[in-house]
């Protein structure tokens, strides 16, 4: 879902977002901005019960390479 004007993005509106349902939890990816920068803002949500982690944008791909690893070393198992 993206924003149609991101010059006017309202200030805790997410730039874009996407869902994941997996069984029972369901997962937020928010790509936000503040005035530190952009970053993902990953919330689980089990049951009400909501854990989230930040993400600064400088990490991204570091974070997308060792998920990457991860699932190519998973699926070898």
């Amino acid at each position: 879902m993206m924003n149609q004007n991101p010059g006017e993005r309202m200030g805790s509106e997410p730039i874009a977002s996407e869902k994941v349902a997996i069984e029972r939890k369901m997962f937020f990816l928010d790509l936000k901005e503040n005035q530190r920068g952009r970053f993902l803002k990953i919330t689980e949500d089990v049951g009400g019960r909501r854990d989230t982690i930040m993400l600064p944008a400088a990490a991204f791909r570091d974070f997308l390479e060792a998920l990457q690893r991860l699932v190519e070393f998973e699926g070898k198992l």
